[in-house]
């Protein structure tokens, strides 16, 4: 299906967002809750295309998920050592985090397994996922030498805990090793170039799991069994947030409020990023969700002035480059990213996705190895832009055609994967000030 969006140019953005549950929390949550005894209910879990493709493999796994009317999640899991031997290939859809996080749960299984994925997650990299597991011990074998999905994987003889230094700061090469190491009969201990998103770190410690940290290391025990609590609330995801943060900043006569975003640290680069380029952000009502931290975001229009974004912060803003390309275009000055070699191998080689479409929109950017630079302030014209099936393109092209003079966005249901009301919201909150 190609389904063509058409987005007009608006003049303002004025409301209140409720931000749907973050993508990585509801896919860790369902996970976890899967491998305990116990059932735990899970509230504003994130019903799009991804987490429900971990709901299907766990269910594949014996796991028994039901959803109720307002789509309250209840799990009642099988225990660390009760999955069940799928009878069918475990399709992980276009989600990265499915397939490589059950990888490590499926790697210490007794029973053989396949995990496979749609043709974009197929080309994505593997290797560095298998090799460590395979270092525990674990029995992987992938396409093209274990490079590529799909992986077959069969009983391990015993699974060992390892010291392993990732070649990228990475949650989900972390969090595979971590769930594998829950049934090794030792102890790992991850160390990475800079701390990648820890929520895995945090969903181990609600879970009762013993996790540690020192510097860029997190060691985690193995367990004997998980102690689940009885609810979790899914914060909003600040990566989903971050679209209105940057529409709201660059169109004018705009005011948003974001409630129950996720502000973890090691997701909130975006917001660092943009009060750095003078954006009028305010972090309001501070709370917590078990070990994460909440907040409601309130943000208005504001001049926006470029500035390098090295790649020490990289890891902490990852999935926020391509509207971060779009803030650019509307700032004053030059916007430098560099150290984002990691967006050639996400959904699409998002590094020359935002280049091809943007300037199918009029932009003059500047394409780099590991980013991009981006001298603003620049006229967008309208335009007829493709998402490459790449539900966080499609969403930077919305913003960027709001904020200038429209645009056609084809092969866009692709924003189902993390956010399927996106556009919905874009009708609800776009209005004309003047009337």
């Amino acid at each position: 299906m190609n389904n063509i969006i058409e987005i007009k140019p608006v003049k303002g953005l004025v409301g209140t967002i409720s931000i749907p549950g973050d993508k990585s929390v509801s896919h860790r949550s369902v996970m976890l809750a899967g491998l305990s005894e116990t059932p735990v209910t899970i509230t504003n879990f994130l019903h799009a295309q991804d987490c429900w493709s971990t709901i299907n493999c766990m269910r594949a796994l014996g796991v028994l998920v039901e959803q109720d009317n307002s789509g309250v999640l209840t799990v009642q899991g099988k225990g660390l050592h009760n999955l069940s031997e799928p009878d069918n290939i475990l399709d992980a859809g276009n989600s990265g985090t499915t397939l490589r996080l059950l990888t490590g749960i499926l790697a210490a299984q007794p029973f053989f397994s396949v995990l496979t994925g749609d043709s974009s997650l197929r080309r994505r990299p593997m290797s560095r996922v298998i090799s460590p597991l395979t270092i525990m011990g674990c029995k992987i074998i992938g396409r093209s030498q274990s490079r590529y999905a799909p992986v077959a994987i069969s009983p391990a003889e015993k699974v060992s805990g390892i010291e392993y230094d990732t070649p990228v700061a990475s949650a989900q090469i972390k969090s595979a090793i971590m769930l594998a190491s829950l049934f090794a009969n030792s102890p790992s201990t991850i160390t990475e170039p800079s701390i990648s998103r820890d929520h895995t770190e945090r969903m181990m410690a609600t879970f009762g799991i013993t996790v540690t940290r020192s510097g860029s290391s997190v060691t985690v025990q193995p367990a004997q069994k998980l102690a689940a609590p009885q609810k979790l609330y899914v914060p909003g995801d600040i990566s989903s947030a971050a679209f209105w943060l940057v529409a709201a900043s660059i169109i004018p006569h705009s005011q948003l409020t974001l409630t129950n975003v996720g502000i973890n640290p090691t997701r909130t680069g975006i917001l660092d990023v943009l009060v750095r380029m003078g954006a009028d952000i305010a972090v309001i009502n501070e709370h917590r969700s078990g070990e994460e931290p909440v907040a409601d975001i309130h943000v208005r229009s504001s001049q926006l002035k470029g500035v390098e974004i090295e790649p020490e912060i990289i890891p902490r803003l990852i999935d926020e480059i391509p509207i971060l390309a779009v803030a650019a275009l509307f700032a004053e000055g030059k916007t430098v990213v560099r150290g984002a070699e990691e967006l050639r191998v996400k959904e699409s080689d998002r590094l020359a996705a935002i280049t091809t479409e943007l300037s199918k929109m009029g932009a003059n950017i500047q394409e780099t190895p590991d980013g991009f630079s981006i001298v603003g302030p620049q006229r967008i014209t309208m335009a007829s832009c493709d998402s490459h099936h790449d539900h966080r393109m499609a969403m930077a092209a919305a913003i960027a055609g709001a904020a200038g003079n429209g645009v056609k966005i084809s092969n866009a249901e692709c924003v189902s994967i993390s956010y399927p009301s996106f556009f919905k919201i874009i009708d609800e909150i776009s209005v004309n000030p003047l009337s």
